[in-house]
Order: C-alpha cells, then sequence, then structure tokens
C-alpha cells in the first residue's frame, strides 16, 4: 500500500527558516517525480515545487522561486522542503505528493500527482 507522511510543520517567525520532511513507502518513489502543494483554507490547493525522478530538474511556484528549496534521497526514499525567508503569507497546510511520472510538467498541477500525504501546517508570526 502506497503511504506519503509528511513532518516539520509548526511555527516559525517571519524571516526565519522551517525543513518539511516526507517519507513514502509503497512504491517505487526513484522513477516518480515528488512535489509539495499548500493550501489555505477556502483556497485551492497550490503546487509549490516539483522535482523529478533524479533530481535533475525542480520547478518552483513564483511564490516561492529563490526562498524555498525541494531536493529527494530515493535511497531513503524521501522528499524535503527547505524553507528560508518566511513569510507570513507562507501559513497553510503543507501536502507532499509522489507522481507515477518521470518528470516534472511547467506547472505542478494537482492532477499530475497520485500519492498524497496527510498534511502538515506551518504558521508563520509576524
Amino acid at each position: 500500500q502506497a503511504l506519503v507522511v509528511e513532518s516539520g510543520g509548526g511555527l516559525a517567525q517571519a524571516g526565519g527558516s522551517l525543513t518539511l520532511s516526507c517519507a513514502a513507502s509503497g512504491m517505487t518513489f526513484a522513477s516518480d517525480a515528488a512535489g509539495w502543494f499548500r493550501q489555505i483554507p477556502g483556497n485551492d490547493r497550490e503546487g509549490i515545487a516539483c522535482i523529478s525522478w533524479s533530481g535533475g530538474t525542480t520547478v518552483y511556484s513564483d511564490s516561492v522561486r529563490g526562498r524555498f528549496t525541494i531536493l529527494r534521497d530515493n535511497s531513503k526514499k524521501t522528499l524535503t522542503l527547505q524553507m528560508t525567508r518566511l513569510q507570513v503569507e507562507d501559513t497553510a497546510m503543507y501536502y507532499c505528493a509522489v507522481s507515477d511520472s518521470l518528470a516534472c510538467s511547467g506547472k505542478t498541477r494537482r492532477s499530475d500527482f497520485q500519492y498524497w500525504g496527510q498534511g502538515t501546517h506551518v504558521t508563520v508570526a509576524p
């Protein structure tokens, strides 16, 4: 059974940093693109970062580019989101997702990902 579990959410100060982690099991992972999404209540789930199966390609949304970094370790089946220069606007529920595809598309779309975690919440205080 495919399972994706996020961890690392919590409270951070604006301008600070936080790292989210995601552990995948029950899937190959090493041949799958993976990504991070976030959602604020009442809003659509926003794709913020994607990494290709090898880690060779990364795609970021305009809202996080230059501040967040997505990484993966295929040997451990883990995905990481390093978040720096946090802003109050980054407050959201963050989701890890894994795709059956090898590569990321130009825009990280919810429909491209088949396996989802339950989410971990990030709050950024002023």
